[in-house]
């Protein structure tokens, strides 16, 4: 059930952090071609990529949507989103999901000044860590987040997992299509599987995400479809997911290469 929040805004303690004025930057604009998606019809499921085939999505050629969103015949949602973000590189990619959770909640304010709480990270000492590889701060750590993709401020669960627990190939991390990989399965008002991908790009990377909402971990912790038969996620779920996201990562797009030349060689 949504929450009866204030839009987010700063503490005075946030006020005083070298990026909070990354927070009262104006958001980026977001494509018009993404905008017509949002506001246009749903995309055939035939051309959405299965939960079954989700090992394509570190392919070279992904089959189906690189953007929009649909409801499938079994009633599941998926979404999927590109961004090309300028001058990002692998190693942004991955630092961004272990910094963002951890020491302020600013941090997440930022990728999403009006739809973002917080994002708070279950073992924070892990994050920090410095032994622990950029690319594995995430692996087993749960964010607990509030945040708003267009029905108001609502409480998730994100529960990241390394990727081979979600059927994907750990070989292929590193590769050109595959640069750098998060994965994660939301406990919430819906249950969603989320991935994203760095794939590399002239300039920059292929910021790409694919959500599938109505799966999530049975009781034996298989990740499956967990809505009942003849139930169906209502189309203004993945609508409101895919806006958010055109949204969000428009605007990380275009703060994320100077955020991270400024924090990169701080402690997290």
């Amino acid at each position: 059930m949504p929450l009866e929040l204030e839009r987010p805004k700063l503490s005075a303690e946030e006020e005083r952090l070298p990026y909070a004025k990354y927070f009262h930057k104006p958001l980026a604009p977001i494509p018009q071609e993404k905008l017509d998606i949002w506001n246009g019809p749903a995309a055939d499921p035939a051309a959405a990529l299965p939960f079954a085939a989700r090992g394509r999505f570190q392919d070279a050629d992904v089959p189906g949507l690189d953007n929009g969103f649909c409801v499938a015949p079994d009633g599941t949602g998926f979404v999927a989103n590109t961004t090309f973000m300028p001058g990002v590189t692998a190693e942004m990619f991955n630092w961004w999901f272990g910094w963002h959770s951890v020491t302020s909640d600013l941090r997440y304010k930022l990728w999403d000044p009006e739809d973002h709480w917080h994002a708070r990270a279950d073992r924070p000492d892990y994050v920090k860590d410095p032994a622990v590889p950029t690319a594995q701060k995430t692996w087993g750590v749960k964010h607990d987040i509030v945040e708003d993709i267009g029905f108001g401020p609502d409480p998730l669960l994100l529960c990241f997992c390394k990727p081979s627990e979600l059927g994907y190939r750990l070989e292929k991390i590193g590769t050109p299509a595959c640069q750098a990989m998060v994965c994660a399965y939301g406990v919430g008002s819906t249950p969603a599987v989320m991935t994203h991908v760095a794939k590399q790009a002239e300039g920059g990377i292929l910021f790409c995400s694919r959500f599938w909402m109505g799966y999530g971990p049975n009781e034996q912790g298989e990740i499956v479809k967990l809505l009942p038969d003849g139930v169906s996620v209502p189309e203004a779920g993945p609508r409101a997911l895919y806006g958010h996201n055109i949204k969000e990562y428009s605007n990380l797009a275009s703060i994320l290469p100077f955020l991270y030349a400024e924090e990169k060689d701080k402690p997290f």
